[in-house]
């Protein structure tokens, strides 16, 4: 048996890219720190990301249900992102993962933590290589239905790899295979307190709106696809529904030129950008339209809507929002609007069907029932805990 820290135990989280490799990692952080708290035990987080882009700001800045930072220190790295065809940037990238790897044996064994846990990206390569080489064991999760490449480099240094889905282990190698273990996607605790009230007072909406309410979000910083295809129906989907959309902040010259009609000025309401409210405002949702991308699909089964995916196809994606978008239309949780079916008719036809608050009500019923009773991020968190304090190795 491990002696206990009198201070604290220390545990590295690393990953980063996009909010899709982050947030959940954040999810996990804050449900290890609940669990540390009612066993009474210290501990400290750090994060290795990237040394440019979000995840410094993201991780800097998100605090748990308490107001506490998520991560108490955040190590910035080179990186260089691993792509599966060629590129001249793949040779320069080489240089930036061999520094990400030198950074992060430094900061790993001036930290010495008792675990590392990977949430993927391109950044997470790096960290993982060097937990092994110094010894630190180490444990990677995959939220999308087929592993990336980083996930399966990564599983060579797991002692355990996460999954989101049962069917993701037959996508992983034979090694990897025995490692797996189905957790679920990790969705952050404030998810499963959202309030539809609180959503429709944030929005501006009575206690009982007159339509049904469409949330439209393409991610952080918007989709132009799914941008244009509101705005192209904009008329039609204002005379039917209440639409509240995250555009994205990069993305707001596509409603410079939008209709001025009574129906759009009252039913419509453009957000470049949702965060603290995010899970509130989902909730007062009726249908959310959006890619495919892990996070957005999780969490919006764990609310129980019904869903229109529009996921992101074609040169520069490995494919991985069209088989989440797949798994969850297979259930019965959402209508799929992929490739040359992402069209104003298709759209609208889906929109029909979603009209009848009976259909509404089975697909939700048939989303909520995908994350009915898992709390992947509780389910992480109790395992790593067990790996910091059981001393095993």
């Amino acid at each position: 048996m491990k002696k206990i820290n009198s201070d604290f135990e220390k545990i590295v989280f690393a990953g980063g890219g996009t909010g899709g490799h982050i947030y959940p990692g954040l999810a996990v952080c804050d449900a290890l720190r609940v669990l540390c708290r009612e066993k009474s035990r210290n501990i400290k987080i750090y994060w290795i990301g990237n040394s440019k882009g979000m995840d410094r700001d993201i991780v800097s800045k998100n605090v748990d249900a308490d107001g506490k930072l998520s991560a108490d220190v955040f190590y910035g790295i080179p990186s260089g992102k691993l792509r599966r065809y060629f590129s001249f940037r793949n040779f320069l990238d080489l240089f930036n993962i061999f520094a990400g790897l030198i950074a992060s044996l430094f900061i790993l064994a001036k930290i010495k933590p008792s675990v590392l846990f990977s949430k993927g990206g391109f950044v997470s390569v790096p960290p993982c290589l060097a937990a092994k080489i110094l010894g630190i064991p180490v444990y990677t999760h995959e939220c999308d239905f087929t592993p990336g490449l980083a996930t399966k480099i990564n599983s060579r240094s797991a002692s355990s790899v996460f999954v989101s889905y049962e069917e993701t282990r037959s996508y992983l190698s034979a090694s990897a295979r025995v490692k797996a273990v189905v957790t679920g996607n990790p969705v952050r605790p404030v998810f499963y307190s959202a309030s539809e009230e609180r959503g429709r007072a944030f929005l501006g909406l009575g206690s009982k709106p007159e339509k049904p309410v469409l949330f439209v979000q393409g991610g952080s910083l918007g989709a132009r696809q799914i941008n244009a295809l509101i705005h192209e129906n904009l008329e039609w989907l204002c005379s039917r529904f209440i639409v509240v959309h995250q555009t994205g902040a990069a993305n707001k010259d596509q409603s410079s030129s939008l209709p001025d009609s009574d129906e759009i000025k009252q039913n419509y309401k453009p957000y470049p950008f949702i965060y603290k409210e995010m899970p509130d405002v989902m909730a007062a949702g009726d249908i959310i339209l959006s890619r495919a991308g892990a996070n957005s699909i999780w969490e919006s089964s764990v609310l129980g809507k019904p869903m229109i995916l529009v996921p992101l196809c074609g040169n520069g994606t490995r494919g991985d929002q069209e088989d989440n978008a797949s798994y969850f239309e297979k259930s019965g949780a959402a209508i799929v609007l992929a490739r040359e079916n992402a069209t104003s008719e298709k759209l609208r036809e889906a929109l029909q069907v979603f009209l009848d608050e009976n259909k509404r009500a089975e697909c939700s019923k048939k989303s909520a029932a995908l994350s009915e009773g898992k709390k992947p991020a509780e389910k992480i968190a109790s395992i790593l805990y067990e790996k910091i304090y059981s001393g095993e190795n």
